[in-house]
């Protein structure tokens, strides 16, 4: 390449790295693997070092990735959070030996002894103590400025909040989710359809950046410390040494940490770190070369961006060669339908892989696989199995295409996929794959409101084989329920009580149980109060729909298309059979002075809970929305409230309090 090529090809880069970085550190969600975006920056550093006329202080070469989330606190740390110098060869790792055997002769230095540990896969962090008490955590950001997480940080267990010394010190660790750990909450995640994380790594860093500190809490988070970044009263010479102290001082320290003499015994350390990495609970992606002498780290300084004292050896993925024997498909809790590859069985580091996920239809068109295809696959993050891509060279022609069923494999209900969306899903309500899902949502609160059938209760009357659908709910005897827990006489009572109460729920309560696809409990009172009994909504037009305030084209569709089902049908009738109401109760003495008000409530409410004053202001007739615009006529305003009631302010919508409110309903 000439010099305006390479200028070319080096902007290009600083554009896709600062692209790919900002996924993966600011957004937590990156779009292409480690090893991909190692490469690209491996590239631009060594067109960079060929070509210092380029170099820009803007370069991811030159800085650290991450910024600061909006909504925390900033942190300036006071020793910086540095990244680390990727190497990808055991030569690089011998001539970084090279270099500071060079430096201590130069120095006085009489011999160079390292430190090898894991670079754990996970989002650094710093803990200050004051006294021996935790004050503050950070996140290292941009390595100069990260994130107060504090509150965050202190759920997570392995975080000690008070030290045995009453010390004043700073920490650096890694957070981190174990590998059992990820694979359990991607599949809650996958049953509650939410958005699978890619990899632990951006599912620790995205739990412990959460504005709610609640949320942090659910999450599976675990930390180890690598380094003393600051420490007042006392004086470590070796790494190593220090590292035993933060231990003895109650710390969670990185479990593997290997001291190592000289070049060889480095090397070792790097093969015996590949060796266990299979076998590891926690994910890493390499190794960390360190000088232990710590007065030595202080000669040999730092560049901007990473200290000249350590190396992130960094092992490059394992990958395997196999055949796509087959695509079968799974019905998930939700009705989500997933494809998922048989594979010709292959060991791949330390486990035997024989299927994996092809998520959704676009992933299968994007990766262009057919049954029968010679693929590679690796395992993401150390954790997940996935296919990375087609061996064309090796087609045959005996290959074939794969559809996406248009029936639910399971049921035989339509299964379909909505514009916009790439999940393909069954749309039986009696769909056994469903059941349990389905059963806890009818029985809910803002549902059916039976009250003693929590999903506990549920799962034991399916496991008994006591219910097979929904309607069975209404067939339940006082003898089985009361086997399911000892003494359960008063229970199983109060039970078949709330079940036979909800025999007479008004109309809407009952459309809301279905669960019909986008149809919540505000717009199931809408329907019930225009068409009054189940008969007349299930024969309802998608044009009569649409016609109605807040229904539109996709929600119509869903409600057409959820009562043509044969299994809807079938339901209704068995609904009907059981004694369940299925016509809307006319309240008496209707008062509608909110009659065509909209409202929207914004802050913290003391008098009301949220719920509570949706369903007054309902009552009344109004209705209620999330965001305020010029055809807001109220803004219901509690402490707190932040820019909904500045936006309401300069469009003149009138705003209330409480005490406004409460007159209002007299």
């Amino acid at each position: 390449m000439n010099k305006k090529q390479i200028k070319a090809r080096i902007e290009e880069l600083r554009k896709k790295t600062e692209y790919y970085a900002n996924k993966y550190y600011d957004e937590d969600s990156p779009v292409i693997s480690d090893f991909e975006y190692d490469m690209l920056m491996l590239e631009l550093r060594n067109l960079e070092k060929e070509n210092p006329e380029f170099v820009s202080q803007d370069s991811l070469t030159q800085k650290v990735g991450g910024h600061v989330k909006e909504g925390f606190k900033k942190v300036t740390h006071e020793v910086p959070l540095q990244s680390l110098q990727d190497v990808f060869t055991i030569e690089e790792v011998e001539e970084f030996d090279i270099r500071m055997k060079q430096k201590a002769k130069e120095s006085g230095i009489n011999e160079v002894n390292y430190v090898v540990e894991t670079k754990i896969d996970g989002l650094s962090a710093s803990l200050e103590y004051i006294d021996g008490k935790l004050v503050r955590g950070a996140t290292r950001g941009n390595g100069l400025v990260g994130e107060d997480v504090t509150e965050n940080l202190k759920t997570v267990r392995t975080i000690p909040h008070e030290i045995k010394d009453k010390i004043n010190i700073t920490v650096r660790g890694e957070v981190f989710i174990s590998k059992n750990e990820f694979e359990k909450l991607n599949r809650e995640r996958e049953e509650n359809e939410e958005p699978l994380f890619a990899n632990a790594r951006n599912a620790a860093a995205g739990s412990l950046r959460q504005l709610d500190s609640k949320i942090t809490a659910k999450r599976p988070l675990d930390i180890y410390i690598f380094n003393v970044q600051k420490v007042e009263g006392m004086e470590f010479t070796s790494h190593y040494e220090s590292l035993k102290y933060l231990a003895d001082i109650g710390f969670n320290v990185n479990p593997v940490c290997i001291y190592c003499k000289d070049i060889n015994e480095v090397k070792q350390a790097i093969k015996k770190i590949s060796d266990m990495r299979n076998n590891l609970s926690f994910g890493i992606d390499g190794a960390v070369i360190k000088i232990d002498n710590l007065k030595f780290r202080e000669i040999l300084g730092s560049t901007v961006k990473v200290p000249r004292w350590a190396i992130a050896y960094k092992y490059p993925p394992e990958q395997k060669e196999t055949i796509l024997k087959d695509i079968i498909c799974q019905v998930g809790r939700t009705g989500v339908i997933t494809p998922m590859a048989i594979l010709e069985p292959v060991n791949l580091a330390g486990s035997n892989i024989s299927k994996t996920t092809l998520h959704n239809e676009d992933f299968i068109k994007e990766k262009e696989l057919k049954i029968g295809d010679t693929v590679i696959i690796q395992k993401a993050g150390d954790v997940i199995p996935e296919i990375v891509r087609v061996v064309k060279d090796k087609r045959t022609g005996k290959e074939k295409d794969f559809k996406m069923p248009n029936k639910c494999p399971v049921c035989g209900a339509d299964a379909i996929r909505e514009e916009g969306e790439s999940a393909v899903r069954c749309t039986g309500i009696e769909c056994p794959a469903k059941l349990y899902r389905n059963l806890v949502h009818f029985v809910s609160r803002e549902a059916m409101n039976i009250d003693g059938l929590g999903e506990n209760i549920i799962a034991q009357l399916l496991d008994r084989n006591l219910i097979k659908n929904i309607a069975d709910i209404y067939t339940l005897k006082f003898e089985d329920i009361s086997l399911l827990k000892k003494n359960g006489k008063k229970f199983a009572q109060n039970l078949v009580d709330s079940i036979e109460a909800s025999k007479q729920n008004d109309l809407y309560r009952l459309i809301t149980a279905f669960g019909i696809r986008h149809v919540g409990a505000k717009a199931s009172k809408m329907l019930a109060k225009k068409y009054k009994n189940l008969d007349n909504l299930s024969n309802a037009k998608f044009d009569d729909l649409k016609q109605m305030n807040d229904i539109g084209e996709v929600m119509a569709d869903s409600i057409v298309n959820f009562f043509s089902q044969d299994q809807t049908k079938d339901l209704i009738e068995k609904l009907k059979q059981a004694g369940v109401n299925t016509n809307a109760i006319e309240e008496e003495n209707i008062d509608n002075r909110f009659e065509g008000k909209s409202f929207v409530l914004t802050g913290s409410l003391e008098k009301y809970t949220r719920k509570e004053a949706e369903e007054l202001i309902e009552k009344f007739g109004g209705k209620t929305s999330s965001s305020v615009s010029k055809k807001t006529d109220y803004v219901l305003a509690g402490e707190d409230a932040g820019s909904k009631l500045t936006k309401a302010q300069s469009l003149g919508v009138a705003i209330i309090s409480e005490d406004d409110f409460s007159e209002m309903i007299k």
